[in-house]
């Protein structure tokens, strides 16, 4: 029986992806095998320079771990450096963001003749989703569902279009196909991912996300739908109207922010203001008071004053947001803020990063404390066997530890809410 062993790096959709090359390898009588592999995959990332850094590490680390092993290297940082990774990092077979649903017969063909193969990422075909089949990606009770690739927005600091290619959505039957088999597997929760999730169906011409999500609750049996992101300008009435009617829709969005000055955004060529943006959020929270609005902030953009970081600080409030993800400014060869006059000092970038991890911190205490002592519906998604306790996420993403004896994975518990140190 022949082996195998992957990792990913970076986000669920480049774990997604080797996921379901790994199912499809399972099929073809292959075992898992993290100790003697004969194939070993890795998804790479390229979101940042840190994240370039780690994918040359982790390539070189797995050909030292498995000097016998065929190594397969695929993902955002190959695509842009595939000569590389081949000729001096030394892997055998090499691709990028295309090409990924070939991996198999590359490696059948290697075995063959032994062959380094370098797929030609030149030639990309990024004109249609690359459907990869069912996925195994889960953890526990939730599964992940990619629903599209590729991004067209080129916001000036992000290298991902370049890597990724133009926005492609992957076939509605598709989706709703993959979608019934994980429920009918016995996952509860499906967290619908991808590039640029919100812009589902633009390419397709006849339908868009939120047709696609209307049809998603619709499914017999499925407990509950999360959004990974979407854009403040992909959130229509036809979906805030779905998040206010469908028990079974996650009440939580996380959406990009990442500037709360109109004078960066300009810069970042984000495609809106925060007048659209805070419009957009007020109509969310009306519809959905309860509703956990969490978000990207990137700090120490280049040129970012100190007046405009101190609008991005008063913003985040203005918007009510309660929870932050927070990036420093990573310049990207390549891209257009990377050739920006006045870039940050590392240090200014630090400060600015500890200031809105403050706050972010402040917001989310503040929004637990407003359920404290309120009953919550909780699906439980591990045991921690030690401390006896059910620990699970509800529906707005508050997570939830329940002291019982019993391990409850997979049930629905309802509870009174309080947090554990």
């Amino acid at each position: 029986m022949k082996t195998y062993t992957y990792i990913s790096l970076g986000c669920k959709v480049n774990a997604y992806e080797v996921s379901a090359i790994s199912t499809r390898l399972e099929e073809l009588g292959y075992k898992k095998d993290n100790e003697n592999p004969d194939v070993a995959i890795i998804n790479t990332c390229s979101v940042t320079s840190t994240a370039d850094q780690k994918s040359r590490q982790h390539i070189r680390k797995l050909i030292n771990t498995y000097p016998n092993a065929l190594i397969v290297v695929m993902g955002c940082y190959s695509q842009g450096q595939h000569k590389f990774v081949a000729d001096e990092i030394g892997a055998h077979i090499v691709t990028g963001t295309s090409n990924r649903d070939k991996v198999i017969e590359l490696i059948e063909n290697y075995q063959k003749d032994q062959k380094v193969d370098i797929t030609d990422e030149k030639s990309r075909l990024f004109n249609k989703y690359e459907e990869l089949g069912v996925t195994s990606l889960s953890e526990n009770v939730r599964a992940y569902l990619k629903i599209q690739d590729g991004c067209d927005n080129f916001c000036s600091y992000c290298l991902i279009p370049y890597r990724r290619g133009k926005a492609r959505s992957r076939e509605f039957n598709k989706v709703i196909e993959e979608a019934k088999s994980l429920v009918n597997k016995g996952y509860q929760e499906i967290v619908l991912t991808g590039i640029h999730v919100g812009g589902y169906g633009k390419d397709l011409g006849n339908t868009n996300f939120s047709s696609l999500v209307k049809e998603l609750l619709n499914i017999q049996g499925l407990y509950r739908l999360r959004i990974s992101s979407i854009e403040e300008s992909e959130i229509d009435d036809e979906l805030i109207n779905l998040i206010n009617t469908k028990d079974n829709l996650a009440n939580h969005f996380h959406i990009p922010l990442q500037s709360g000055s109109d004078t960066v955004l300009k810069r970042m060529n984000r495609k809106y203001d925060k007048e659209a943006f805070l419009k957009k959020i007020t109509k969310i929270k009306k519809a959905c008071p309860q509703v956990a609005l969490t978000t990207d902030v990137i700090v120490g953009f280049p040129g970012e004053s100190e007046e405009e970081f101190n609008e991005t600080y008063n913003f985040i409030k203005e918007c009510g947001f309660n929870m932050l993800h927070i990036f420093p400014f990573s310049s990207r060869e390549g891209t257009a803020a990377s050739k920006m006059p006045n870039q940050i000092d590392p240090r200014i970038k630090k400060q600015r990063v500890a200031a809105l991890l403050e706050l972010s911190n402040c917001l989310w205490n503040e929004y637990e404390k407003s359920f404290a002592g309120k009953e919550v519906e909780v699906l439980v998604e591990e045991y921690d066997e030690d401390n006896k306790m059910n620990i699970g996420h509800t529906s707005n993403y508050l997570e939830v530890k329940i002291k019982d004896e019993q391990n409850k994975v997979g049930k629905i518990i309802k509870t009174i809410y309080k947090k554990y140190d």
